[in-house]
């Protein structure tokens, strides 16, 4: 199997078993409530994990053109704490484009309102999509 990344920056692709890390664009942004605190009385770490997911899968239906599933969470990192009333956000990077998957960096920032104008990095993980037909098999993703 060939595995070819798409270089935005260069709008060109490079060659097999070469990877790029192409710069992260917004998929999602929302405000952290009370229903999705744990315990600690902060934010619940899976709430955050499914924001993330569910930036990727935006991500992975735009670059595979249709259906496509996560199918593994290869790194995770929690950094500090999200809080009540944070804005949380959700970028996403492109790191592989495979046959039928894709690798993406996933990075969580929230804006709190105590520093107006800064952005402080919450989560980071590398999130691996398939593309999936209509039965739920893996597809080949167009090029």
């Amino acid at each position: 199997m060939e595995d070819v990344t798409l270089d935005k920056t260069q709008g060109s692709t490079v060659g097999p078993q070469e990877s790029v890390k192409l710069a992260r664009e917004p998929m999602v942004r929302t405000v952290a409530m009370p229903a999705d605190t744990n315990g600690n009385g902060v934010i619940f770490g899976g709430w955050v994990l499914s924001q993330m997911d569910i930036a990727g899968g935006i991500k992975a239906r735009e670059v595979t053109r249709g259906r496509a599933a996560t199918v593994a969470i290869e790194a995770m990192k929690f950094h500090c704490p999200v809080s009540v009333g944070d804005i949380v956000s959700v970028y996403v990077g492109v790191e592989r484009i495979g046959k039928t998957s894709l690798t993406t960096n996933i990075e969580t920032t929230v804006a709190r309102s105590d520093r107006p104008g800064e952005e402080l990095l919450v989560t980071e993980g590398k999130f691996i999509f398939v593309a999936i037909d209509g039965r739920g098999q893996a597809r080949p993703i167009p090029r």
